[in-house]
């Protein structure tokens, strides 16, 4: 459950980044945030019970659909930084709170998690 609530603060971060890169730059990104919104539904939806029994094969297919829609929002983020210096600045400023997340590997991302839980806890 700790990992859905990481997941969704994730995408609450980037969809708050969007909309101040939004307001410095008085256009609305409207493709980058229908694939933000996407790559959040896919991250934290449940999968069925059927998709719990995928083979090896079925697997990789899986992750290289990911992977390709990660590789579109990269591309998508690359092309705003080098096109506008208050997006690469807003991006820098943060990159504490998600370079993190992004950059986890399955341990790191539980260990994470977890503290998140004993912040809340705690508070």
């Amino acid at each position: 459950m700790a990992e859905g609530k990481a997941d969704e603060q994730l995408f609450q971060l980037l969809s708050g980044l969007l909309l101040q890169v939004e307001s410095l730059t008085n256009t609305q990104e409207v493709e980058l945030r229908s694939k933000i919104e996407a790559l959040g539904l896919e991250v934290t939806k449940v999968p069925s019970k059927s998709a719990q029994l995928l083979n090896d094969v079925e697997i990789a297919k899986e992750l290289d659909k990911l992977s390709a829609k990660l590789d579109d929002v990269d591309e998508m983020i690359s092309s705003a930084i080098a096109s506008d210096p208050q997006v690469k600045s807003l991006l820098s400023g943060t990159a504490d709170v998600w370079m993190p997340v992004i950059t986890a590997n399955t341990e790191e991302r539980l260990n994470f998690t977890a503290s998140l839980a004993d912040d809340e806890r705690a508070s």
